[in-house]
């Protein structure tokens, strides 16, 4: 099966040595968008190839689910010559991205992260680490749910009262994939302008306190710790589950305007009018009262029939789907959220560009399905 290479980065070559889930889910996004990507394992091949079930052809959806549009080139880094063989990629190559570790790269006799870029000028070099090489976690191993726990995600996360939870998808390991992508997005960007690359530091601990809003800035500001708020949000109201006869629903109602047409949709127009609801930072402040009013209201109502009504007037709401249903959708298939091929299956690409659209090429690689002699070629139009 062909697909013509538009994207915007074609002509781009990467070099993806990362592991895992942060680095390969960021080169997955490069090569979506047309870059060459050039997946580096060891014989062993990329631990999350074992992350199952499912398997398809030997390798995990996990896996299968950030590593299409890339080649596999097996290179035991271990040995001097297999460190040869990267470097001599490098030569040509636009972008490395890479999760190693300080003291991994240190045996290697290369003194730190600096090196790369002072080799290879032109190199955009992406690092992806748990908490930076350097300051009081630095060099620590980094993985999703411990930096969930170390940036403070977990003690948000949950119900009311309850243990924290850790947030279900692995949230800090794909924000830092897309803060990678995003950050050498830019390093190209300026090299445009400079001819000269650079290093870009992506850590999982950055990328998690980036995402913990509005929490983080709520206490900086306030002094107050947060605690886990189970649905309802820190800063308005009403923005939470409710019970409907029917189905729950999750309505999100952000201004007033919103509030006085729930109200309306209700059959509780007076709510508006009673100064404890009027604005957002009074229902905030009496957030227990008002939820007494909104439950008994919402269980009069069908919550699928209703959540359409409110979405149809602008007020958001909706059913809680799980995800048999979502992959199911119409709309899912509608914006092409949902691939199944015959050759892949999987998710589906977000970002849409009018004039240089992504594309699904290749489907993920099989170990060392290429020569080092191959990989020197670009993939052309075709995977």
């Amino acid at each position: 099966m062909e697909f013509t290479n538009n994207g915007a980065l074609q002509g781009i070559k990467v070099v993806d040595a990362a592991r895992v889930l942060a680095g390969p889910f960021a080169g997955q996004i490069l090569g979506d968008h047309g870059a060459d990507v050039i997946k580096v394992e060891s014989a062993e091949g990329d631990e999350c190839r074992g992350f199952g079930p499912p398997f398809i052809n030997g390798s995990s959806a996990y896996f299968n689910a950030v590593n299409r549009n890339k080649r596999s080139v097996v290179i035991d880094l271990a040995t001097e010559s297999g460190r040869e063989s990267l470097f001599a990629m490098l030569d040509d190559a636009d972008v490395l991205l890479e999760n190693f570790k300080l003291s991994t790269l240190q045996s290697w006799n290369i003194p730190d992260a600096a090196w790369f870029t002072q080799r290879f000028p032109r190199l955009i070099h992406c690092r992806i680490t748990g908490f930076g090489d350097h300051g009081p976690y630095g060099g620590l191993p980094g993985y999703d749910a411990a930096v969930q726990a170390m940036a403070g995600l977990l003690s948000i996360n949950g119900d009311v009262g309850a243990d924290p939870v850790r947030i279900g998808v692995p949230v800090v390991d794909l924000t830092t994939g897309m803060n990678a992508a995003m950050g050498v997005l830019l390093a190209l960007q300026a090299r445009n302008r400079t001819g000269r690359g650079q290093l870009v530091d992506v850590s999982l601990y950055d990328s998690a306190l980036s995402v913990a809003h509005p929490f983080l800035t709520n206490y900086l500001h306030s002094g107050k710790v947060p605690a886990p708020t189970g649905n309802k949000h820190a800063n308005i109201v009403p923005y939470n589950v409710y019970r409907t006869a029917t189905v729950p629903l999750f309505v999100a109602v952000a201004n007033d305007r919103l509030f006085a047409k729930l109200c309306i949709a209700l059959g509780t127009p007076q709510l508006p009018q009673d100064p404890r609801f009027a604005s957002n930072r009074s229902r905030v402040e009496n957030r227990d009262a008002l939820e007494v009013e909104l439950s008994r209201a919402f269980a009069r109502v069908d919550g699928e029939s209703f959540g359409q009504q409110l979405l149809a007037q602008g007020v958001p709401a909706a059913p809680i789907l799980d995800i048999e249903a979502v992959a199911r959708s119409g709309h899912a298939q509608f914006r092409e959220m949902v691939v199944t091929r015959p050759d892949y299956v999987g998710p589906g690409i977000p970002i849409k560009l009018s004039d240089t659209p992504a594309s699904i090429r290749k489907p993920p690689p099989a170990i060392g399905e290429m020569s080092l002699d191959a990989v020197q070629g670009p993939f052309g139009s075709s995977g």
